[in-house]
């Protein structure tokens, strides 16, 4: 399975879970609470620490895979930048309110940013491959817009002294 399907399953499944454990005290801001954190420990955290191991590790694959020429330093910076949200995804579990925000605002530039430049490479240079096109595009479009809808809902679910409605 490829692992670009597999970090979404495994948020579903967990969130499912967490529904499951926590239904006698679900509210709308629960359920918020556990959707966005999900995504923000698993998709951002685990999925980014993946995606610094790809590129730190097996940068060669990954370049093909993306359709770049390997050998290129950048890619040891995308690394360590996927590091970094890999990270501040982790450290969500612990750190709440306004990081979370702060996060979401970091990964967001850089997704969308990667799709820009996807976007840029399949118009300029026709690249098609499969690291370039299709499913990673869509994946750096859609993570930010469901993390900044849950964040944005959470939010509103909060009364003003920051509590749980």
């Amino acid at each position: 399975m490829d692992m670009l399907y597999l970090w979404p399953s495994i948020t579903i499944l967990v969130v499912v879970l967490l529904l499951i454990k926590n239904k006698k005290s679900l509210n709308k801001n629960k359920i918020l609470e556990i959707c966005l954190l999900s995504v923000l420990l698993i998709m951002v955290g685990l999925g980014s620490i993946w995606a610094f191991m790809g590129h730190a590790f097996m940068s060669a694959q990954m370049a093909a895979y993306i359709g770049w020429p390997a050998g290129n330093p950048f890619q040891l910076e995308v690394a360590f930048t996927n590091l970094a949200f890999g990270i501040l995804g982790l450290l969500c579990w612990k750190i709440r309110d306004n990081f979370w925000t702060a996060t979401i605002i970091g990964i967001t530039v850089f997704y969308w940013g990667a799709a820009y430049i996807h976007a840029m490479e399949i118009i300029n240079n026709s690249n098609y491959a499969p690291g370039n096109s299709g499913i990673p595009v869509y994946v750096d479009i859609l993570i930010p817009l469901i993390l900044i809808v849950l964040l944005i809902a959470y939010k509103k679910t909060m009364d003003k002294s920051g509590e749980t409605a």
